[in-house]
């Protein structure tokens, strides 16, 4: 693939922050704990990877395609004193390749929607997997743009992009997968939480 996936360009922070106050607790609500052993899919600027490393203090892998969001997570992580095993530079297809061990957790925040080969993304997420370990994909909720708003403006991929649970679930389940769970993620996403078999 090589490039960046449709529409998941990275937001502004202010807005992040703004849909975001709590990193931490969403990524608890998804069933991430102390000890696990994760996976950063897509890190984007480390909003979500600072607070990762914090809740398994350390025990993260980042991974992103655009070398700059790579360097803009390293330097999150460093402002809030906490650091990462390994930052990965490479296309999600490849993630295989590139982890010395499998992990029990694969978060993917934001970005599903635009994976073109979702089965193949499956495929390498259900192979970086250790036995029974979990797959959570953090999506917008499937209501129409322009009543996603964040700081005065419509926010989020565009409409026919985004996916409701039950198609979600469809498609990752597909990769031997069952559901685990569906989050509610106010106030415009969801989490669901997927377990290999």
């Amino acid at each position: 693939m090589g490039e960046a996936f449709p529409a998941t360009s990275m937001p502004d922070r202010d807005w992040w922050s703004a849909l975001w106050p709590d990193p931490q607790g969403m990524l608890q609500a998804l069933g991430i704990m102390p000890g696990m052993t994760v996976l950063d899919l897509c890190c984007g600027d480390g909003y979500f990877t600072a607070p990762l490393a914090k809740l398994v203090e350390g025990k993260v892998y980042a991974l992103d395609l655009d070398e700059s969001m790579i360097e803009m997570a390293r330097a999150e992580t460093a402002r809030q004193g906490v650091s990462v095993q390994k930052w990965i530079h490479a296309d999600a297809l490849d993630v295989a390749g590139h982890l010395p061990e499998k992990v029990d957790y694969v978060l993917m925040a934001n970005t599903f929607h635009g994976v073109p080969d979702q089965p193949a993304l499956i495929r390498a997420v259900r192979s970086v997997l250790a036995p029974k370990g979990l797959f959570g994909i953090v999506n917008w909720k499937t209501l129409p743009r322009e009543e996603t708003m964040v700081l005065g403006q419509p926010r989020g991929p565009r409409s026919e992009m985004r996916m409701p649970p039950a198609r979600l679930a469809a498609v990752v389940e597909a990769g031997d997968f069952i559901s685990q769970a569906t989050i509610e993620l106010p106030p415009y996403h969801y989490g669901s939480v997927f377990r290999a078999l």
